[in-house]
């Protein structure tokens, strides 16, 4: 399918085919019909992907510092390999759009194939031939709308919400700063609830055009005698400023303290500067507001992804209720947006389209799918497999993130014989940017990919809880199998690939414990090779808060999905079956989510492991740092980089190389692959580690020890 992306390294913007995004429970699969590219918000993405790599890095310091923590903990080499992954990215643009339903998703009653919807959501509503959009950011379109008027939906939901941030009453008088497309629709709505309008904008030709399209009156802000024509309308100075503008200066806000009525209201919802005097605010006590988008909901990812509304006994008026709202407002007459709709491009000259929005100034221009809906939808030509050379490995690749891209793939290169023959992902973007920057022959679904007859290995890094159902679905069509941790989120999901595994002819199975690979790792384990006694492991993970919104809480949490690194490194060392698990965590309060812990692991041998995993502590502390006791010897490891084994009263120091064991960790798995041997970690292993995580969630609610019992599965 047609998509219109943005290359993040250029900014340049261009219309590629990818393949078409994933149905996933909660939500649906729009046909595109008409999308609305945004003269301001989409302008200024694509001028901020055009600014060198020090510009990026100036507009945005938050990432910088991002950067800069992850090169203290992981190493620069690490935190180059990140930021060069990010930038090596096609990104889906535009976030307004309208079409029909395609296909609905688990858990999803109030649409059905061939409902009219208009679509939200900068990630979903994408100027593609096909979007997956969740079901709180889609609703239905009145009989009486034409499509290409509902794909302008979104942006009159943001038009709208900053109206209702102002708080307006009908008869009151509201300014209008900024006659952008935002601008207009806002003027429209105000008027559409009984205000007298005001239209300011410093383009004299954009105000005028905001006086044919509803302002009562529309002035150029480069005049003289502004805050004069306003106070002789208004009488005593309009009620509320709506500031749609976007610019750096704070001379909008100024301008707006300078119309207003004591006790006034501001409400912000372009990007511009926040200075303003402190005199003007004071001596007229005015309220400033910030309008967030197109309405409660937005950023939340429980009500956004999850599916979640707000009551409207207590929330009246959420984003997908605005979205509703604005196409009444359609619907009746109320507003006219077809002087908006004068700009149609066919979706194959995207290109064009934006270049006409930055070199004419338009409001918006809207793209036509009309061309691609009789072909967009059917089945996609088959693909002919290309024919295995001896000693090839054809490597298909499910997940195409910055983990995948800046690790995996990297390392897979580097091995000889090897072919990257297809990668997928849920959006389809992510697929077409992996094939384009890392060299795979193809982007694919992960239908096609696991189906595919020219795929031999199955390499998954897709998020934490779809890593089971690949793991099972490619097990069931003969694939080897590497997968990143954790295998499963859920018992009920191991016990999937267990079936899976077990049905299976000469199964592959591999998980991407890394750790266990690394130098230091060997170099221990080495040292304390035939030992007789019990050994004490102690592990202490400085893991850094993360904030409760952050995905990685989610698919099990940070125990499933990273503490299990640890009990497998626990497991490694040591060499012996793990028999019972015991874990207690400080509350959590509001801050954290069953991410201070401390983890006693009893094994067969009478060894134990104590891990302690932190969000609590200071990022300038080391993350990882591991202790090894037995038979009067001593490991020290720091974080990756200065490994000490001390025997007989002697201590050898080794300055290591921040290596954590990927690139061992992939080399082995490829050779066994090609040869046809074992993996690397044997598969009742794999069982037991992911087994040994769950004890640890099951403890901390039970607060008493769980033992593993024996673990039966085919080896």
């Amino acid at each position: 399918m047609k998509s219109i992306l943005e290359d993040m390294k250029t900014g340049c913007v261009q219309t590629c085919d990818i393949p078409a995004p994933e149905l996933r429970p909660g939500g649906i699969l729009v046909l595109t019909h008409y999308s609305a590219i945004s003269a301001g918000t989409e302008r200024v993405k694509v001028e901020t992907g055009e600014k060198s790599l020090l510009q990026k890095a100036m507009a945005r310091p938050d990432l910088v510092k991002q950067v800069i923590d992850h090169a203290r903990q992981n190493g620069v080499r690490s935190a180059m390999q990140k930021v060069q992954a990010r930038l090596d990215t096609l990104t889906p643009l535009g976030y307004s759009c309208a079409g029909t339903v395609l296909k609905v998703g688990d858990g999803v009653t109030e649409f059905r194939p061939g409902d009219r919807v208009a679509c939200a959501g900068a990630i979903y509503a994408n100027h593609s031939e096909i979007n997956f959009v969740p079901r709180n950011l889609v609703v239905h379109v009145p009989a009486a709308v034409p499509l290409n008027a509902a794909s302008l939906t979104t942006i009159g939901a943001i038009a709208m919400q900053g109206l209702r941030q102002a708080q307006v009453a009908f008869g009151e008088t509201v300014a209008v700063i900024g006659a952008g497309l935002v601008g207009i629709l806002a003027i429209q709505t105000a008027r559409a609830a009984g205000c007298r309008v005001v239209a300011i904008d410093r383009n004299r030709q954009r105000a005028e055009k905001a006086g044919s399209l509803g302002a009562h009156l529309a002035l150029c802000s480069e005049d003289s005698g502004l805050a004069q024509k306003v106070h002789e309308y208004s009488r005593y100075g309009v009620d509320a400023v709506i500031i749609t503008a976007a610019t750096p200066s704070s001379e909008p806000v100024e301008t707006a303290a300078s119309i207003l009525r004591d006790r006034g209201r501001i409400v912000v919802v372009g990007d511009v500067g926040m200075g303003v005097s402190r005199n003007n605010m004071y001596m007229k006590e005015l309220s400033l507001l910030m309008s967030r988008s197109y309405g409660p909901g937005r950023y939340d990812p429980q009500y956004e992804e999850a599916g979640s509304d707000y009551p409207i006994g207590y929330v009246r008026w959420t984003e997908q209720r605005n979205m509703e709202a604005f196409l009444d407002l359609l619907a009746t007459g109320a507003i006219d947006v077809s002087p908006l709709l004068e700009h149609t491009y066919p979706v194959g000259e995207g290109e064009r389209a934006y270049d006409d929005i930055r070199r004419n100034g338009v409001y918006t221009a809207i793209l036509d799918y009309g061309a691609a809906l009789d072909t967009v939808a059917s089945t996609p030509a088959a693909v002919v497999p290309r024919p295995r050379i001896g000693g090839e490995l054809r490597v298909g690749m499910i997940g195409a993130g910055g983990f995948a891209r800046s690790v995996i793939v990297p390392n897979l290169k580097s091995c000889k014989g090897v072919v990257l023959q297809a990668v997928s992902s849920l959006s389809g973007v992510g697929a077409e940017s992996a094939r384009r920057v890392c060299g795979f022959s193809r982007a694919a679904t992960s239908a096609d990919l696991l189906g595919s007859m020219d795929v031999d290995a199955t390499f998954i890094a897709s998020h934490h809880d779809s890593h089971a159902g690949y793991v099972a679905q490619a097990l069931v069509q003969k694939k080897q199998v590497f997968v990143e941790k954790p295998l499963a989120t859920t018992p009920e999901q191991l016990d999937s690939v267990r079936s899976a595994y077990e049905a299976a002819d000469s199964p592959f199975l591999m998980v991407g414990f890394n750790r266990r690979f690394a130098p230091a790792t060997e170099r221990i384990r080495e040292l304390f090779a035939g030992r007789r006694e019990s050994m004490m492991v102690h592990v202490r993970v400085n893991a850094g808060f993360i904030p409760g919104d952050h995905w990685v809480h989610g698919d099990g949490g940070r125990m499933i999905g990273e503490l299990c690194h640890f009990v497998d490194w626990a497991r490694a060392v040591i060499a012996v079956p793990i028999r019972s698990v015991f874990a207690c965590g400080l509350p959590d309060g509001t801050r954290y989510h069953q991410d201070n812990l401390s983890v006693t692991l009893a094994f067969a041998d009478g060894s134990i492991a104590n891990l302690l995993y932190l969000a609590n502590g200071d990022r300038s502390v080391p993350k990882e740092y591991f202790e090894v006791f037995s038979e009067g010897k001593t490991a020290r490891l720091d974080d990756w980089s200065t490994l000490r084994l001390a025997v007989g009263g002697k201590e050898k120091k080794v300055t290591l190389d921040h290596d954590k064991g990927h690139k061992r960790e992939i080399e082995l798995t490829v050779a066994a692959m090609k040869a046809g041997a074992p993996s690397p970690i044997d598969f009742r292993e794999l069982i037991e580690v992911t087994e040994a995580t769950f004890a640890v969630q099951k403890s901390l609610v039970s607060n008493q020890v769980i033992e593993l019992g024996e673990v039966s599965a085919k080896p």
